[in-house]
């Protein structure tokens, strides 16, 4: 984020990722070795996050985290390494992993 003044944690994807149509039909199957699924931390500096956020106010779009905010205005945004571990809780099944993650990491560190 010094760098670029922007920056976001990713993974590599290990699903195969599918394009699907409102039909429910596969449309396309992206190439698997260009996708990243993002994490948190993201971060930019904060003036480029304002500036970001008020022309998206002035020309609203549909985006789905601060990256893509960032994105809309055409300022790059680099990538670091997460980790698989680092984990978003959006659902009920997403906590339970995560308490089965940390359950496994504390049975490891009292080894």
């Amino acid at each position: 984020a010094k760098v670029h003044g922007a920056a976001i944690a990713a993974v590599p994807v290990k699903d195969t990722i599918k394009v699907v149509g409102t039909d429910g039909i596969v449309t396309a199957t992206p190439e698997r070795s260009t996708l990243m699924a993002v994490q948190t931390p993201q971060i930019f500096t904060a003036e480029l996050l304002k500036q970001a956020y008020a022309q998206l106010a002035a020309h609203p779009a549909t985006v789905t985290d601060d990256a893509s905010v960032v994105e809309l205005m055409g300022h790059k945004v680099a990538t670091a390494l997460g980790r698989y571990e680092n984990i978003k809780i959006t659902t009920p099944e997403d906590l339970l992993f995560a308490e089965n993650l940390l359950a496994q990491q504390e049975q490891e560190d009292g080894k």
